[in-house]
């Protein structure tokens, strides 16, 4: 009789395994590394406080890029993502605003991927690593503005 009840238990455990949002008895839905890239780096920059995403390499490529006519905005730069059938893990590149705080921003940026990202692909995340590049100094703006204008003329 316990045996009988183990082995019930064990089914509906697998039924319940297989039909997660992404897979139910009427079929499997996948979804590719870059749309839950996108909804990260989206995501992860409406919080304030990120100034930009990415490493030095990535702000200097999506700045030339951003030059370009009819050139598109990269919004996974500085975003991972390591994605299996029914989870992901997400690693964040960030730089944030000179006097903001980092863990605040941090909490608000895991909070907000954590968020869209399950709200919108039916998959777990479990866990969001944020790695702080830089701090974005109020005078920056303006040095890397003359800088180009003196590149472009």
């Amino acid at each position: 009789m316990a045996t009988e009840n183990n082995v019930k238990t064990a089914q509906q455990g697998n039924e319940a395994e297989r039909n997660s949002p992404l897979q139910t008895s009427k079929g499997n839905t996948t979804i590719n590394d870059t749309v839950v890239q996108k909804l990260a780096g989206v995501s992860a920059r409406e919080v304030p406080g990120v100034y930009s995403m990415g490493n030095a390499a990535r702000r200097a490529f999506d700045s030339i890029s951003e030059r370009i006519p009819g050139s598109q905005t990269n919004v996974s730069g500085g975003v991972s993502v390591e994605k299996g059938e029914k989870q992901a893990a997400i690693d964040l590149s960030i730089v944030i605003e000179y006097g903001t705080s980092v863990v605040d921003v941090a909490d608000g940026i895991r909070r907000n991927v954590i968020r869209t990202v399950e709200q919108a692909t039916g998959l777990q995340v479990i866990e969001v690593n944020i790695d702080v590049t830089d701090v974005h100094l109020p005078n920056e703006e303006d040095d890397d503005k003359d800088s180009t204008d003196r590149e472009l003329q």
